[in-house]
């Protein structure tokens, strides 16, 4: 495994942690970047700034292809996760689609339920066909 690929991934935990928190506390994520006392790495502030930029954007897409669910009965770590995905499917054409989403499924797998895996990777598969036409 390369560093670059350690590092990101790495960084998608941290981004994903100040997301959490940023739910939990009920503050944007902006205010959770400006609030760590420690700089989080350059790509998880990007994620993170980037998901408080585009929420609106990024959750009409989960809402669209969300069957059966609501944005707000899926789990915390599941929704924070998609919207991590989808911003950087949209807004960061230098992240392969393929890390992505596997990043994705393996951080559910990790940290969230055992159906998780599974459903974060239907759903931003489809996304991705949306966001990145081959």
């Amino acid at each position: 495994m390369s560093d670059a690929v350690g590092t990101r991934r790495e960084a998608r935990e941290r981004a994903l942690s100040l997301l959490y928190e940023a739910e939990a506390k009920g503050s944007s994520p902006a205010d959770v970047l400006i609030d760590q006392v420690l700089e989080p790495e350059a790509f998880a502030s990007d994620v993170v700034a980037g998901v408080g930029e585009h929420q609106a954007e990024v959750d009409g897409l989960i809402r669209r292809f969300a069957k059966g669910w609501t944005l707000e009965r899926m789990p915390v770590i599941d929704r924070t996760l998609l919207r991590m995905a989808i911003y950087e499917l949209g807004h960061r054409p230098d992240v392969p689609t393929g890390a992505v989403i596997s990043e994705a499924v393996e951080l559910a797998k990790r940290y969230s339920t055992d159906d998780s895996g599974k459903f974060i990777n239907g759903m931003l598969s489809q996304i991705a066909k949306e966001l990145r036409p081959i």
